[in-house]
């Protein structure tokens, strides 16, 4: 076997494009090319860091009748990585770019559901209104079933304009030359928009209780006007969330075609078993959620419950990953 046959099937072992290896190298990666199209061979120097890289001796890539068992990989384990184009990028990050705001306005409607079963169940302890309980419940369970089913197809439509792009999330793939470094020059464009969305975002989430706190200030008797204020804190902490969301899906696309932070080529290993735990996490929240605010009619209080889960949640993960890795 050939220097040539024995770097593709080294670096293909190791998940890199050949853009990656030529960063590793220092060199450009039509000189990777080259190497790998048998048209020129590394100077000493640069074959010293590929058996470094690699860690295999010099020997073995030098000298074609060495086949070390040890380094020598079958046609089976070589996988044929998915390549993405210059074009099939930038329609991913228009995509995103796209459903980002979609899958923002889906999280925000499913915050403000239960706002009107509150204020109307607030509205029927209040004897001048004559509105009856079973009324108020009613309307409130429509009117909540309602949005969550118009964010859920949202969503569901959002999901299927990226379907095709799910292999970026989930599978090691290698990029085109030139994509890695349209994709860097762009999330370094939208570090600005992303950290001012962070920091807006944030500061709404924490301000939404200052409503609450102040209906307590004012009149703490007065459940109706709790109930508007705990609205107004739904409202203020649903319009923070599409902050961070609608940036996040951005950042997150970008991070993708790097494959970098979450969507690193080590994490991809490790996320079938992180989805499955997520997923199960937020069907028991769910459940948790739902059998506690039907069973006791108190949601009012319930909403902490996501609260709670929401500062868990990244612990959980983080226990997670950290599993993974010792593994």
């Amino acid at each position: 076997m050939i220097f040539a046959d024995k770097l593709i099937q080294l670096r293909k072992k190791a998940g890199w494009s050949q853009e990656e290896l030529a960063e590793q190298m220092n060199v450009t990666r039509q000189s990777v090319s080259k190497w790998e199209g048998a048209q020129s061979i590394p100077d000493l120097e640069k074959m010293l860091r590929l058996s470094k890289l690699f860690g295999v001796s010099t020997d073995y890539l030098l000298k074609d009748e060495i086949e070390d068992t040890e380094f020598n990989i079958s046609s089976d384990e070589i996988s044929v990585l998915r390549r993405v184009s210059m074009e099939e990028a930038n329609a991913f990050l228009s995509i995103k770019v796209k459903t980002s705001k979609s899958i923002a306005l889906t999280t925000f409607l499913c915050i403000l559901s239960p706002i009107c079963l509150l204020i109307l169940g607030a509205v029927s302890e209040v004897p001048e209104y004559s509105l009856a309980d079973n009324v108020a419940g009613g309307i409130g369970m429509i009117i909540l079933l309602l949005l969550v089913t118009i964010a859920i197809a949202i969503f569901i439509s959002s999901g299927r304009k990226t379907a095709t792009y799910d292999y970026l999330e989930k599978e090691v793939f290698e990029t085109e030359y030139g994509v890695c470094g349209m994709v860097a020059e762009r999330k370094t464009q939208y570090n600005r928009t992303y950290t001012r969305n962070n920091i807006v975002g944030v500061g709404l989430c924490i301000m939404a209780l200052i409503p609450l706190f102040g209906g307590v200030i004012f009149n703490n008797e007065n459940e109706l006007l709790l109930t508007i204020m705990l609205s107004a804190s739904f409202v203020l902490a649903g319009i923070g969330v599409v902050f961070l969301i609608s940036s996040g899906v951005v950042w997150a696309s970008y991070e993708k075609l790097l494959q970098e932070g979450d969507y690193s080529k080590e994490k991809k290993k490790n996320q079938s078993i992180t989805t499955a735990i997520s997923s199960a996490y937020w069907l028991i929240a769910t459940a948790i959620y739902l059998g506690f605010s039907l069973s006791t009619n108190n949601w009012e209080v319930s909403w902490i419950i996501w609260v709670v889960a929401g500062i868990v949640f990244p612990a959980i993960i983080m226990i997670t990953n950290l599993i993974g890795k010792r593994k």
